[in-house]
């Protein structure tokens, strides 16, 4: 069987005074002197089939000249496979599948049954916190010219190579700055016949503000038999470890790797009032931990239908966000399964010692799991588990009992919902993860529930929750408001038992 690599691009951080940007797991070449890392990684990959299409965003940070990202392809791609896209629409992937903080009040335990709160109170809405022109063939450099075209402020040119030193060298005596390593680096990808899509950037095409400009994401599409990620590239120019994350969108399908350990996040977590403001700080502790304890491990952390969710924290993807991130390559306009993407968020953080192979993808079981969903026993739910569909992301909580008089004979507690008075807010996600101070939060400071196979145990004299009463193991519900099992009136966890129902419609929930 042929073996295809999946596209590597590269975002690009010349380091000058100024905080990395995110940047791609590949390499750079420059036109100038500036040094370039990459520091984190944003990548969506369709796939269908042998189809894969890879979308990815590029942000450039430093001085205005000249510089270009070189991406292994596994064939000779044509125009019609590369186009630039809209930023927003990976704005709108990373809100939807963030880490999300939801915060609940237990309601007034002498409510009566059937009602969760005020009238007219709505259901809580959790909160969530130089120059690469053409040459001819070269014996002495052994570098083929393919193909050469435009497509927005980037100038592609397609490569072929027999050496990897003559590509290396091609690129520098062409004026730009190569890695040190880079020939070694491409040795494999040149051995098995791999091409080379270099992306000039024409800056008379771009405004830069403060030295600073947001490059036109960019996708292409091609066949493949395997679905891969050469991160070994990205180390050249790796400066520390680097944050990736890999969103992967297929019908009815997620996706895990299949050469390193494969883990979820620790999710469904009670959480103090203090991670209300630092909640980025506390899920980039929380995951470090998870990778100190697992260094070479991808994350999972978020896998549901692209066309809903519960909390969001943001809008779901539609028919055009999926068109544009490549299903207009693999459907038919009379196709009716547009709705049926599972969006699935891998993520991970790497250096030259723990990872240092490309990321291989495959197939996985659907997995449930951080929802407020109970047990016979009553507990919330924990970790992932195997299902008949996708319902799982990271997920954490801040809980506030109820402080207000009891008066009634039988009190019922835990009924979960929204603030006093009624009022809704929105999810906060946890976001920008690569550029959060690390180690500023003590976990054990602020869950309040033990991770003992991460080494972290809740602070001595903090309060735990109470283990609510026992409960059928359907009772509960997605997102919005726990009731107790004898309420009356609409259960609020019917929405998820007719869910597989629900993925049939073709409009936003």
């Amino acid at each position: 069987m042929k073996r295809i690599l999946t596209l590597t691009l590269l975002l690009l951080t010349a380091i000058i005074g100024a905080r990395p940007a995110h940047a791609f797991c590949g390499f750079y070449v420059s036109g100038g002197d500036a040094k370039l890392f990459n520091n984190a990684t944003l990548v969506v990959l369709l796939r269908d089939g042998t189809r894969t299409v890879l979308s990815m965003q590029n942000n450039y940070q430093g001085p205005p000249e000249d510089f270009a990202m070189v991406v292994p392809v596994p064939v000779v791609l044509a125009e019609s496979n590369v186009k630039t896209l809209p930023a927003d629409v990976f704005d709108r992937i990373d809100r939807l599948t963030a880490p999300r903080l939801v915060e609940y009040w237990e309601q007034d335990p002498c409510m009566p049954r059937h009602d969760y709160g005020p009238p007219g109170a709505r259901p809580l809405m959790p909160m969530a916190v130089a120059d690469l022109e053409g040459s001819e063939d070269d014996d002495d450099y052994r570098v083929t010219v393919e193909a050469e075209f435009a497509v927005g402020e980037y100038d592609i040119v397609i490569l072929s190579a027999q050496d990897s030193n003559g590509l290396d060298r091609w690129l520098r005596d062409s004026g730009y700055n190569i890695p040190q390593g880079s020939a070694e680096a491409l040795a494999p990808y040149v051995q098995q016949g791999t091409k080379f899509f270099v992306a000039k950037v024409d800056v008379t095409k771009v405004k830069f503000e403060g030295g600073q400009v947001a490059l036109s994401p960019l996708r292409v599409d091609y066949e493949s038999h395997d679905m891969r990620l050469p991160v070994r590239l990205g180390l050249l120019n790796a400066g520390d470890a680097q944050d990736l994350i890999v969103f992967t969108l297929a019908r009815n399908q997620r996706y895990e790797v299949a050469n390193y350990d494969n883990i979820t996040i620790p999710t469904n977590l009670n959480v103090t009032n203090e991670v209300r403001e630092r909640f980025a700080e506390f899920y980039t502790a929380l995951f470090d931990q998870v990778m100190a304890v697992h260094p070479r491990t991808v994350v999972t952390e978020y896998a549901w239908q692209a066309s809903n969710c519960d909390p969001c924290p943001g809008p779901v993807l539609s028919e055009q966000d999926l068109l544009t991130l490549g299903a207009d390559t693999v459907l038919h306009s009379a196709d009716s399964g547009m709705m049926d993407y599972v969006v699935t968020r891998l993520h991970t953080r790497y250096s030259k010692e723990t990872l240092g192979d490309d990321l291989v993808f495959r197939a996985a079981q659907p997995i449930v799991g951080g929802r407020e969903m109970h047990g016979a026993d009553g507990a919330i739910e924990r970790g992932a588990k195997v299902h008949s569909l996708n319902n799982f992301q990271g997920r954490y909580i801040i809980r506030h009992r109820w402080e207000g008089a009891i008066t009634c004979d039988n009190p019922i507690r835990d009924r979960w919902g929204a603030p006093p008075g009624g009022g809704t807010r929105p999810p906060m996600a946890a976001r920008d993860l690569a550029f959060v101070k690390r180690d500023a939060v003590v976990l054990a400071d602020v869950v309040e529930d033990d991770l003992s196979h991460l080494g972290v145990l809740a602070s001595p004299g903090k309060p735990t929750p109470p283990k609510p009463p026992p409960i059928p193991p359907a009772s509960g519900c997605a997102g919005c408001v726990v009731g107790h099992p004898d309420s009356h009136g609409l259960p609020a966890w019917l929405p998820t038992l007719v869910l597989g129902a629900a993925l049939m419609l073709r409009r936003r929930r």
